[in-house]
């Protein structure tokens, strides 16, 4: 890529014999190492999280306590697989795939896959910015009525509007503060704001859950047997389908999943192992990296599974057995009364703020590492050239970056319902799963280096992930598109929004 730069380090992407880098030799050494994960982590506990995965412990008690479970750890084991390709061969994700066979337009098939669904996710960036919008405007009411107020005499249709959705303008705040923070959105920026915040928002959830006991809403024995129970068996299918979205959402999403490597390459594993050679020398030092990027995978995992239960046991609990549905426009407002009986009343002001960084910080991370996707993508379907030119590169990142929040805070604005538009997205997540698990199968028996290659252990587990992912989708794409997909668009596609 960057063949005659004279600073390597100026690309991310270029691994050379220069950027070589001796691993670190104890776990101390390695957790200073961490971080993409971390970065995941920012990505993962964030609209899923504070979303679905409280609408649906709302809605339906402990019954999917398993999956959530399940969910968060089960897709790790395809995390790894994907990071062991990226640091073994210096590859991102889009250009790994697109040297597997099969048919191609540009570009391989499943990076045209990849380009549907993340259009479709970006529903949940707009719902993310809603939900902030929501959260702000709850936080602080005065404001849109004082806007609403000083915009009567000029321009009455909008601020009619703004009293009808007064928190249509912080949601529009949220989306371009995004963008500015995008601009200057380096890695080492992404890492440092993204573990500030998971590390504070998990450890706030964690302390409710912990409260819960005393506020009249406890966490009995007959809960956990719900919760492994298989009354799933007996659900609706609407059931069903709002279950397969979290699952597509919860834990590591197939988004993540396609941009963890990026976030390797970035981190520098790849580039500290070197060009893949024949020499021992190299494949000691690939096997050293591999151990820090096994080690941040199960860090950030511990991370995401404590904070998603702990949303899950919060929705289950408080809002389940006062009968609170969080939806639409009340949907902030609803999940706020999680903190309220942990904490007091004075505590639901606390919840929002605490809302707007969980929501804001997923709004950041995906934009980020989706602008990295995208930049690969145009890269690989020859639209842009980057051979040389590492600059290039970073700016169709920033390009693509601060785009999608614009582009999320639109859809929301037409769309009006964060839960809905993060089913939308956990849908098409939750169907690409099975794609990305099986080419993570495939690269790791027909591309990666096999004196890098897992224990036996952990194969099996990479192939449960692949059969118990693509019998979930399977059997649960049916109801979804039945019970969740056509009566979301059935009224834009008949009436119009």
């Amino acid at each position: 890529m960057l063949a005659m730069a004279e600073n390597t380090h100026d690309d991310a992407y270029l691994v050379s014999d220069k950027t070589i880098q001796a691993p670190p030799d104890s776990l101390w050494k390695a957790l200073t190492k961490i971080g993409p994960g971390i970065i995941l982590a920012g990505s993962i506990v964030g609209s899923g999280e504070l979303l679905l995965t409280t609408g649906l412990g709302a809605d339906y008690g402990f019954v999917f306590l398993w999956l959530i479970l399940f969910s968060c750890v089960i897709k790790v084991f395809v995390q790894i697989e994907l990071g062991r390709y990226a640091i073994s061969s210096g590859k991102p994700t889009l250009t790994a795939l697109d040297s597997l066979p099969g048919p191609r337009l540009g570009t391989h098939w499943i990076g045209w896959w990849w380009l549907i669904m993340m259009l479709a996710t970006i529903f949940q960036l707009g719902a993310m910015a809603g939900g902030v919008g929501q959260a702000l405007n709850l936080a602080f009411p005065g404001v849109s009525v004082w806007l609403a107020d000083s915009l009567t005499g000029m321009l009455p249709s909008l601020a009619a509007a703004i009293r009808n959705r007064p928190e249509h303008p912080w949601a529009i705040l949220t989306a371009f503060s995004a963008v500015l923070l995008l601009l200057w959105g380096g890695y080492k920026r992404i890492e440092l704001i993204t573990t500030i915040l998971v590390a504070g928002v998990t450890l706030v959830t964690v302390i409710c859950v912990a409260l819960l006991p005393s506020t009249g809403f406890p966490f009995r024995m007959s809960d956990l047997q719900d919760g492994f129970s298989l009354k799933i068996l007996g659900l609706s299918g609407l059931a069903i389908s709002a279950a397969f979205s979290t699952f597509g959402i919860t834990g590591v999403g197939a988004s993540e999943l396609f941009a963890y490597p990026y976030w390797c390459l970035e981190k520098g594993y790849a580039r500290f192992t070197g060009p893949q050679s024949d020499d021992p020398a190299w494949a000691k030092r690939a096997r050293g990296w591999m151990r820090v990027m096994v080690l941040d995978a199960w860090v950030s995992m511990i991370v995401f599974t404590v904070a998603t239960v702990a949303f899950y046991i919060l929705g289950a609990t408080v809002l389940h057995r006062q009968g609170l549905h969080p939806e639409k426009s009340k949907m902030i407002e609803t999940l706020s009364m999680m903190y309220v009986p942990a904490f007091g009343k004075w505590t639901q002001l606390f919840f929002l703020i605490g809302a707007w960084a969980v929501l804001f910080k997923t709004l950041y991370v995906s934009s980020a590492g989706n602008g990295r996707l995208l930049a690969d993508f145009v890269g690989l379907t020859k639209a842009v050239n980057y051979a040389g030119r590492p600059e290039l590169r970073k700016q169709w990142i920033r390009r693509f970056s601060i785009s999608l929040p614009i582009i999320g805070l639109v859809l929301y604005l037409m769309w009006g319902d964060p839960k809905m538009m993060v089913i939308i997205g956990g849908f098409f997540q939750a169907a690409t799963l099975p794609i990305i698990s099986g080419a993570a199968l495939y690269l790791r028996y027909y591309r990666t280096d096999q004196r890098l290659a897992p224990s036996r252990w952990s194969d099996a587990l990479v192939w449960f992930a692949f059969l118990s992912i693509t019998a979930c989708s399977l059997y649960a794409i049916p109801q979804w598109a039945i019970n969740s997909l056509w009566p979301a668009i059935k009224p834009y596609l008949v009436l119009g929004p």
